[in-house]
């Protein structure tokens, strides 16, 4: 069987798989890590190997800036104190105490033991976001958690890059020092420069479908330009995402966005799918590898360091929680965290391919290569089937599910959208301004009472006319009295419309 044909096959079984895990409410990521695992060891299973330096890039660039694209800079500011308490210090802790571990049980190399604990410490944002989409949390534990999910990977790569260069040179020189020191500020330098120089391609590309190809190569191109200087290539990433999206929201045409949105929710869901199932394939290498008594030895190390991060975790974010709470000055201005969230988001400690990719990264002349891998191979499946299966419960359990404050935020938005669109049309008479006068005090009122008897109805009633409208314009076509490219803006047309009726009440599209 050829790759690409295995390629189609394994898609047709995660798909499978995706029905499964929607209807049993489980994480994607958990039911594709696993069956990634019971797939490679079926006789005659295809052996998929991933080039390490190319998976970090193919799977998490994506992922990175589709997500440091949503995740606004105002955010990082406002929670800029639990971001790095999580992103730096936590990274930090469980390096240090997993690196304490291997020097103490497994006998590793101080550098090799703090290279392992650089590859298990952070949470992937892959993983985390795929999970956190299955259930309902408050919005400030899910704001924290994505922006977590957007830095600590960065913390972890320069501990990690330090530790090999520490193998390689043999020491800590001046060099490597001010090397490491430069990796992150110069990242995002780097970052905001591209994006800057990319807003002048922009205008010359939008609207395009090569326009949409453009942001996946200038996606991938920016990390391979920050790794080749020896930057941060996670935070270069996050810089220029974020870059672009606060300059260009109000000069991008919507239909541009739109189909851009939906060409990147498919491509990162795609890589995501991937990347968990191939995943599990990776399994064969490492198990195969080892002796029977040195796989005994390595599995009671790798449970130690599962328990110890978990534990490591729980404990730091807890301790974090308690002096938020405790010293105001620490938090700011920012409300204090219940013990509930801290609970929540202590447990929310998935790992993904970013800690297995870099494991894969290390030399092969590095001490104890053998371990550390399988060692971050079971630190990522423990953690998605451990934390991955019991979050919802654990959602539910704390009493915080639906508490995401969703709905609230949205009314209050759009009676301060529907305000605004309001005021400027005070003066303007006519049938024109009445019209829209009469929509924009619709959806005011509407957001400001929830209750609304007649919204049921107004929905009913507008989605009939459309569903008409659908009907008729299928006539039109069947009789040819419309063509090919008239029709398909119209159905847009009807789609944006029944979109817009709908709202958040139905019309989303799940991941699974």
């Amino acid at each position: 069987m050829s790759f690409f044909e295995s390629l189609l096959v394994l898609l047709a079984v995660a798909i499978a798989l995706l029905q499964i895990s929607r209807r049993l409410t489980i994480p994607y990521p958990t039911m594709l890590a696993v069956a990634g695992v019971a797939l490679a060891v079926i006789p005659g299973a295809p052996a998929i190997s991933l080039d390490p330096h190319m998976a970090l890039a193919l799977f998490i660039a994506p992922a990175l800036v589709d997500a440091a694209f949503d995740f606004p800079v105002q955010a990082l500011r406002r929670f800029w104190r639990p971001l790095f308490a999580l992103a730096v210090l936590a990274v930090l802790v469980s390096a240090g105490t997993v690196a304490w571990l291997g020097v103490a049980m497994a006998g590793l190399p101080l550098y090799a033991a703090l290279a392992l604990g650089a590859i298990v410490a952070p949470p992937d944002a892959a993983a985390a976001t795929a999970v956190l989409s299955s259930v309902s949390m408050p919005r400030r534990s899910v704001t924290v958690l994505k922006g977590e999910s957007l830095l600590n990977d960065a913390t972890a790569l320069l501990l990690f890059g330090a530790a090999v260069s520490i193998h390689t040179r043999g020491e800590i020189d001046t060099g490597l020092a001010v090397h490491l020191g430069l990796a992150a500020p110069g990242g995002l330098l780097l970052g905001f420069v591209i994006a800057r120089l990319f807003r002048h391609i922009i205008p010359f590309v939008t609207g395009t479908l090569g326009g949409n190809l453009m942001e996946f190569v200038t996606c991938f191109g920016v990390w391979i330009v920050a790794e080749r200087l020896g930057l941060s290539p996670v935070l270069c990433l996050v810089a220029f995402a974020m870059t672009i999206a606060r300059s260009t929201g109000l000069t991008t045409a919507p239909r541009m966005r739109i189909h851009s949105f939906a060409v990147w929710t498919s491509a990162v869901f795609l890589l995501n799918v991937l990347a968990f199932l191939l995943m599990g394939f990776q399994a064969r290498a490492i198990v195969g590898a080892m002796e029977p008594q040195r796989l005994r030895e390595a599995a009671i190390f790798a449970v130690s360091v599962i328990a110890c991060l978990i534990a490591t975790r729980m404990v730091w974010v807890l301790i974090y929680n308690r002096l938020v709470n405790w010293v105001p000055a620490i938090r700011g201005d920012l409300p204090p965290p219940t013990f509930k969230q801290g609970i929540l988001v202590g447990w929310c400690g998935m790992r993904g391919l970013v800690t297995l990719a870099t494991a894969f990264a290390l030399p092969a002349s590095f001490p104890e290569r053998d371990l550390i891998v399988l060692t971050a191979f079971a630190v990522v499946l423990a953690t998605l089937v451990l934390q991955g299966l019991t979050l919802a419960p654990l959602v539910r359990l704390l009493k915080l599910d639906g508490h995401d404050d969703l709905d609230a935020e949205l009314a209050e938005t759009r009676v301060v959208l529907a305000s605004a669109a309001l005021t400027t049309l005070d003066g303007e008479t006519g049938p024109a301004a009445d019209h829209w006068r009469y929509g924009f005090e619709t959806v005011r009122a509407a957001a400001l009472s929830s209750e609304d008897p007649a919204l049921p109805e107004k929905r009913r009633l507008g989605l009939q006319a459309i569903r008409r409208q659908r009907e008729r314009l299928e006539e039109l076509r069947t009789q040819q009295h419309v063509g090919p490219d008239a029709f398909l803006m119209l159905q847009e047309e009807l789609d944006f419309s029944e979109v817009a009726l709908v709202g958040e009440s139905g019309g989303h599209i799940e991941e699974s």
